[in-house]
């Protein structure tokens, strides 16, 4: 009597369904660097933190003695430019605080701003060069997401609320900074210790975050391309 033999066992390959499943992954979920978010977040912070170090003493900004009546229109000029060039950390932190204020108190305009940044970052500055966007099992190439981005944000700047609120904010601000710099005296200031500069600054972030971000961003592609 002939023992029964076992039926023979295929060879069962797991990469082509690991790549199948992991590729179909990829383009349903695409990771978010976070390293570079997070490189992003702490230049904007530590690059907030050092210009507002830069900044004039409040109390010499609102020294009552030194305001007077300019003589004429030139004149108010001469003290906005001079002011300028010595407070404009300060002004530039005053008008951060009108466009914050008029947020906070209109609600639908902050958090339509918030998704905006969000889809910009999460969308744009942040997705791997390497995974498209699919939304709705539709491909987007990263011209037509920035097209889109840019569509978009041109609808909710200029055709909604938010772009009143924003311009009002902005314009009560530049008020409150021209009227300061006209009737303030400024032959009380030290200017030469100010060095106008281009490369320094309160806003100078926006550079220094550009550059961080392509150095943060560059090793997570190089990782996923490996992967």
């Amino acid at each position: 009597m002939s023992t029964p033999t076992a039926p023979p066992i295929l060879p069962v390959s797991t990469t082509a369904t690991a790549t199948a499943t992991g590729g179909g992954t990829a383009q349903s979920q695409a990771p978010i660097a976070t390293p570079a978010f997070r490189a992003f977040i702490n230049n904007i912070c530590d690059t907030c933190r050092n210009g507002l170090a830069q900044r004039r003493p409040w109390s010499e900004l609102l020294d009552r003695s030194a305001f007077s009546k300019p003589e004429s229109f030139s004149d108010a000029t001469v003290r906005v430019r001079k002011n300028y060039s010595y407070f404009r950390v300060n002004y530039l932190a005053v008008l951060a605080l009108t466009v914050a204020v008029s947020l906070v108190t209109h609600p639908f305009s902050l958090f339509v701003l918030l998704g905006l940044l969000a889809a910009w970052l999460f969308l744009y500055l942040f997705r791997p060069s390497d995974q498209p966007l699919v939304i709705f099992g539709r491909t987007y190439s990263d011209t037509q997401t920035l097209w889109g981005l840019i569509a978009l944000s041109v609808f909710v700047v200029f055709l909604t609320s938010v772009g009143s609120v924003l311009i009002s904010a902005l314009a009560i601000g530049v008020a409150v900074v021209f009227a300061h710099g006209a009737f303030r005296v400024p032959e009380d200031l030290f200017l030469d210790e100010q060095e106008p500069s281009a490369s320094t600054g309160f806003l100078s972030f926006l550079n220094n975050a550009a550059s961080n971000v392509a150095v943060a961003t560059s090793p997570a592609v190089v990782a996923a391309a490996r992967g």
